[in-house]
Order: structure tokens, then sequence, then C-alpha cells
């Protein structure tokens, strides 16, 4: 049996762990769960160190389980909250729940032979059990004083405006019993997540051992943060997802490329499957060439064709080299929306391009491309624009919706750099 603990350290994923994990893992093969919330309807970047976890879990010989919250994402978990969470709908968590499994197939293997991941949702058998059972046989052994002493449930309690409900505070007796019933249905002795969930971790290992007395384990990763003080897995327009409808592909890969010199050797370690040697050389390039960033392109490779495959990955080098190489051949309306999003924009009415259309040399100056008519023909006669990549020559060349990429959009260009983005208005 592969050391995955000894996997962790490598790979600086190993936050905490239990007395004796790493033998309990060496023994034989073990069965690995974390838990994965449902109040969004996709997972985002800051769930894929946990996510990695399991994968490093089942390529050792363990058999990872992916436990959605459908019952625990009723109530909320407080740790790492300052304010109490939105109660979600039971259909809105279920809902939720149900693209979950569909972005952990790319990173686990749910079909293979002997250890395949199983992906559970604890809604089963929470949302079955009867308050006055639950009290008696389980919330007996949960002291008020430990729960009021843990940092998530303290840090609210110091706050006199938020404090904390009695539906929040009782979320370690939840998460807690996941772990008792895991390790009854599935002898799953090992719990893994990020390191704020130490606590919720450690009250289910001792409810574990207090009704069973079996010895349980959990292992905690480090909380992800950057150099530059961004909270990993967040860009400009929010959450950085692993749907590709509210994260494209090419936003998705644009993440990675842009990832700092400082963070990215660290990110190789945490986000793929690079051995040692291949992070050294591309960590021995970040400081040789770091103008070449060869080890960004490394990470924005491999963690985009892990999540959106070959296809995914290749649109994404496409709609890349629009932005920065200005070719937009194969790219839809949708994907110049998505590519040119950020760039400079303005809109012409279809009434404007119909017929003879209007002169290139007025949008130009619409869009402030040319300050003046003879700037715009100077420019074109210099070589220096171009209208959806292609180099216009033609000083009265007019643009009509022929010209519109499917008749949403005009793209314009002056020299290298400077794009624009007309929408046709209808």
């Amino acid at each position: 049996m592969a050391g995955l603990v000894q996997e962790f350290e490598r790979r600086d994923l190993l936050k905490d762990a239990t007395e004796g994990v790493a033998d309990h893992l060496a023994e034989a093969s073990r069965t690995v769960y974390i838990g994965f919330d449902p109040t969004a309807p996709s997972l985002h970047l800051g769930n894929l160190v946990p996510i990695m976890g399991l994968v490093h879990a089942q390529r050792a010989g363990h058999t990872p389980i992916a436990l959605v919250g459908g019952g625990t994402g009723l109530i909320g978990d407080p740790s790492g909250k300052t304010l109490e969470r939105q109660l979600l709908t039971k259909e809105r968590a279920a809902e939720n729940a149900e693209g979950i499994r569909a972005q952990l197939e790319h990173f686990l293997d749910f079909d293979v032979g002997t250890n395949p991941a199983r992906m559970l949702n604890n809604h089963d058998w929470l949302g079955e059990l009867a308050l006055v059972d639950f009290l008696r046989d389980i919330g007996k052994h949960f002291s008020v004083n430990q729960l009021m002493a843990k940092e998530s449930v303290r840090r609210r309690l110091e706050d006199d405006e938020s404090g904390i409900s009695y539906t929040e505070f009782s979320y370690a007796l939840l998460q807690s019993y996941d772990f008792l019933e895991l390790y009854r249905r599935e002898g799953c002795t090992i719990q893994m997540g990020g390191s704020d969930q130490w606590g919720n971790i450690t009250a289910g290992i001792d409810l574990v051992r207090r009704v069973e007395g079996v010895r349980a384990h959990g292992i905690v990763f480090p909380l992800v943060t950057n150099t530059s003080g961004t909270k990993f897995g967040k860009s400009e327009a929010g959450n950085v997802w692993l749907d590709p409808a509210l994260t494209s592909p090419f936003r998705f890969y644009q993440y990675w490329i842009n990832v700092d010199d400082a963070d990215v050797v660290r990110y190789l370690k945490f986000f793929t499957l690079r051995d040692e040697q291949e992070i050294a050389v591309l960590a021995d390039a970040v400081e040789r060439e770091p103008h070449r960033r060869a080890a960004q392109r490394a990470l924005a490779e491999e963690v985009t064709r892990r999540l959106h495959g070959e296809t995914g990955l290749a649109a994404a080098a496409r709609a890349t080299e629009a932005l920065f190489g200005g070719d937009i051949e194969g790219l839809g309306a949708a994907d110049i929306a998505d590519v040119f999003s950020d760039v400079p924009s303005s809109g012409v009415s279809a009434a404007e391009l119909e017929g003879d259309g209007t002169p290139l040399v007025d949008l130009l100056v619409g869009a402030e491309l040319a300050t003046s008519k003879g700037d715009a023909r100077r420019s074109i006669q210099g070589g220096g624009v171009y209208l959806n990549s292609e180099r216009v020559d033609d000083v009265d060349r007019a643009v009509t919706l022929d010209d519109s990429i499917e008749g949403r959009f005009v793209l314009l260009r002056k020299g290298k750099k400077r794009h624009h983005l007309v929408a046709v208005l209808r």
C-alpha cells in the first residue's frame, strides 16, 4: 500500500493528522471520506484541494467517498463564517447535489474494479432521524462546554450582533454522526478535509470511539492562500467554478496561466499529479526564464485538461490565441463575448449595418480607436486596422450585418493589442 501520508507531506498538503494514521493507512486498504457542501450549484476552486486529497487516496489503493451534505447543507457549517448562512430549501440542496457527481467524475474513478469511488448523500440518513432518539443516543456524548470552546462557535459568540443560532450550533453533532454512520455502513475509518474542519473531524472521531469502541482518524489540508493577498479561487468576477456553464474553460485556463511566480510551484504540488522531478524542472524554469511562464502553462494545461478534457483545453487554447494573437477563426459569438468581455465595448444598431452598412472609419472613431476620420484612414492605410481579425486595406470599407459574428458582434483591433467589441443592438 503506497504511503498516502508521505505523499501528502511531499506535496506540502499535510496540515495535521491524528497520531497513528500513517500506520493505519499502510496496514490495509481503507475507506476515507470528505464532505462537500451543496450550498451552490457547482463546486469551485476552493474545493480542489480536498478533491485532490481523494484522488491521491484512490491512487494509493484506498476507497474514496465523496459525501454530499444534502442534510447538513440544510443547516450550514459555521466554520469560517461570521454570519448565519441563508437556509437552503430541500429542493435547492437536492438540485445542487445532483451536479456535484458529474464534476467529481473528472477527478475520481467511480468504475475501477478494486477501489471505486463512491458518492453518498447524508440526507439519506439525517433525513430519517427522530429528534428524541438522536438527542438520547448521540447528543449525550457531546459536552456543551466543548462545543462552545470550538473556534467556529467561540468567534460567533464573541460577536454580540450576530451570535449563533442553535441550528448552526448543532452542526458539529450532525457531521460527527455522518462519520459514525459511514463507519457503520462502509467501514470508513478516516475523514479528511480543510484545516478549518479539524474541530468537526475530531468530534466525529470521538463519537465513533465512544459508540463503537473503534479508533478512527483524521487528516486535514492547509487552507490555500496566495502571496498577493487575494483569496485562492477568486477572480475579478468572483468564484472560479468547476461548472463550465459558470466559468468557461477559457476563464478557468486563464486563472491558472496568470498564477504568480511565487505561487506556481506550490500549486503544481497541490493540483497536479506531476512527480518531484518534473516539478523541480519547472521550478528551475521559473527561476531562469520566468518570462516564458512554462510552469504556469504546465499547470493550466494539466488542470484544465483534467476538468474539461482535451476538447475544453483546445477551446481554451484557441480563445487564448484569439485574445493575444488576434485570430478568432473557429470562435462563435458566445466565445467572442467570453474572451473579449474585459475589453472596451460599445454598441451599434442593426439598422445601421443593414444594406450598404456603415463606414468602418466611423466605427473606429466611435470606438475611440481613432481620433478622427482622417486618423482612421491613415491607420487603415498603414495596415494597422483589423475587422474580425482580418486586416483591412480599403479606407472606404463599410461594415454590414454580413460582417457581424452570428449577427451579434463586430470585433475591431488597432495594432497588436487594442481591441474593441461592438455589439449589434436590435
